[in-house]
């Protein structure tokens, strides 16, 4: 039996079977005992573009699918980013072409939203959303936020512990889909709010304000494949991946700018 299999990075095993004949090339048919084997395709994220012409592009993934495994597992990823987010990409720019926020950054145009434009409303702030969240995943191996963060939390909301049960409670309490924020406001002070959709806490116009420095995507696409219905698993599951380097370092940027 022969079956091509197709490896952006080569395993030990397969390259040892591969490299004792030197005149093989990878995409040769490579003759395997045994039961079959499935065609694996390992995907890689840089490979995701959005459609040329847009005024916005898909981010650069800042790691591999694999690399929040197990709390969400490759697939999941690979759906998310190449699928979900890169739909939202497309459709904000079809959204905004021609338009004068075709010259704006997706900040400038949430900040300034009407709420009428469900199609901006929607795509610009999934575009924004899934910016924001990939950039602060990253198994933490239980490590926490930088000290002017931890005393920041424990100012505002007594402890650790009960910052972490107010967000998973917000995270909970979003019927439907939607996300989990925490932000700082106008005066400093952190702050926990729950947003429907793609709504996010830039679109003041929408009664919403604050600077987002964590969020958490709680779309049943985000976690239906390893999770199913159990939510709660996967809010728990989320504070092993939050890269506290990066949120500590958008906490401090804002206090900076005050």
């Amino acid at each position: 039996m022969k079956k091509i299999i197709y490896y952006s990075v080569l395993p030990a095993a397969l390259f040892s079977l591969i490299s004792c004949n030197n005149s093989k090339k990878l995409e040769e048919v490579v003759e395997v005992a045994g039961p079959e084997i499935e065609e694996v395709i390992v995907a890689d994220p840089a490979d995701v573009k959005a459609d040329e012409g847009g005024t916005f592009e898909m981010i650069t993934l800042p790691y591999a699918y694999t690399a929040l495994e197990p709390f969400i597992d490759a697939k999941t990823m690979e759906i998310h980013f190449s699928k979900h987010h890169l739909a939202y990409t497309n459709n904000l720019n079809k959204a905004i072409a021609g338009t004068p926020m075709a010259t704006l950054s997706i900040e400038e145009i949430l900040k300034n939203l009407d709420g009428e434009n469900k199609a901006v409303r929607n795509n610009g702030g999934g575009y924004y959303n899934h910016n924001f969240f990939w950039e602060i995943l990253k198994v933490n191996d239980g490590k926490g936020p930088g000290d002017a963060l931890s005393k920041a939390i424990t100012k505002d909301f007594g402890s650790f512990e009960n910052f972490k049960t107010q967000f998973s409670d917000a995270a909970m309490k979003q019927f439907g889909s939607g996300w989990a924020w925490l932000v700082v406001d106008a005066t400093g002070k952190l702050n926990i709010v729950g947003t429907p959709n793609q709504d996010n806490p830039l679109m003041s116009k929408l009664g919403l304000s604050g600077t987002p420095i964590l969020a958490l995507d709680v779309w049943e696409h985000a976690y239906y494949l390893n999770y199913q219905n159990k939510r709660k698993d996967y809010v728990d599951a989320f504070f092993n991946i939050i890269n506290w380097e990066k949120v500590s370092e958008k906490f401090n940027a804002t206090q900076v700018a005050q």
